[in-house]
């Protein structure tokens, strides 16, 4: 189904002609019709870079009444990456919306700068959680006007322990706002915050739940511990053309392997909590442009990020969850 079948505005459209987006993928095709017409709540299963952000974010831009300046829509996402990357698209769905203004907050960057930027006017919030309640308890930011909220990648942001912040920010919202939750799997957790915060919401899902990506070969090394490092450098040296994602278990680990790799004379860099904004910024900003070659992360870290063109995802170690291993 082509975009521009939906009932979005010339504005919006406009934009998505921009960004060279012609046909919807199958969660938008379910979830723009369903958030455009219908008054629910809505449940959607899909994993990771199904084009999610626009099967709220472009419903989101239409229903935002832009000539208010107080927060209406409230985006909640797990890492201070994905809350950037949210940001960014948003704001390029509001390219021909010029009194569009849309707020990222996330830890690790100038609270106040963030706080100016809401006091300014901003209609839609994007949040990582931890953030937008220091906000709140300083009474910095007001909900009480919010009509959508939305939760993307609800699953990850209870296993990061943000259930309790989660519950203390939705309570601060109108009872009668609709809410998305978005999600690759719907652990108990994020069920009973469907259970509390939603009405009879309706359940849409992309693909096969926990469906392990299409179109990718895999392969399983098996070695010993202390040949690790050197089957990873075995197989990099390997594939010259490589640009690819190596993920670890910890920050430490995550730290070490790319510490060891740019001391061999390979093109890496590493992405973990304990890094400022600005250094993950900076790293980030390197890997899309591709003069980044290989990107040392996390998955907290990496969660939700969209970059093309990635020719290989190496997995240092067998991730707790099977999930996350796709």
């Amino acid at each position: 189904m082509r975009l521009s079948s939906f009932e979005l505005t010339d504005e919006i459209l406009r934009a998505v002609d921009h960004l060279g987006f012609e046909y919807a993928t199958q969660i938008q095709e379910k979830a723009i019709p369903l958030m455009l017409t219908d008054d629910t709540d809505i449940i959607g299963l899909a994993q990771t870079g199904t084009g999610k952000t626009a099967a709220f974010g472009l419903p989101l831009m239409q229903l935002i009444d832009f000539s208010s300046p107080i927060p209406q829509g409230l985006i909640l996402c797990p890492t201070r990456e994905l809350c950037l990357q949210i940001t960014g698209d948003l704001k390029q769905f509001a390219r021909y919306t010029p009194k569009a203004r849309i707020v990222a907050v996330y830890g690790g960057a100038d609270i106040r700068n963030q706080i100016s930027q809401i006091k300014k006017g901003a209609q839609i919030i994007v949040a990582t959680p931890g953030r937008l309640l220091d906000m709140i308890n300083r009474r910095a930011v007001k909900l009480g006007a919010v009509a959508y909220a939305i939760l993307d990648e609800a699953d990850e942001m209870l296993n990061m322990g943000f259930q309790e912040d989660i519950d203390d920010i939705l309570k601060r919202t109108p009872s009668d706002k609709r809410t998305w939750l978005f999600s690759a799997t719907m652990p108990n957790a994020a069920a009973k915050i469907a259970d509390t915060y939603m009405t009879r919401p309706v359940t849409i899902t992309a693909g096969s739940r926990n469906k392990a990506a299409e179109n990718i070969s895999h392969a399983c090394y098996v070695v010993k511990e202390k040949d690790r490092y050197a089957a990873l450098k075995r197989m990099i040296d390997y594939i010259p053309d490589i640009f690819g994602l190596i993920f670890c278990r910890t920050r430490r680990e995550t730290q070490t392997v790319a510490d060891k790799l740019m001391k061999d004379g390979y093109n890496a860099e590493a992405l973990h909590g304990d890094m400022s904004q600005v250094q993950r910024d900076q790293v980030m900003k390197k890997f899309r442009e591709k003069t980044l070659q290989l990107l040392v992360a996390t998955d907290v870290a990496a969660r939700g990020l969209d970059v093309d063109d990635i020719t290989h995802v190496i997995n240092y170690n067998l991730p707790d969850e099977p999930d996350r291993y796709t």
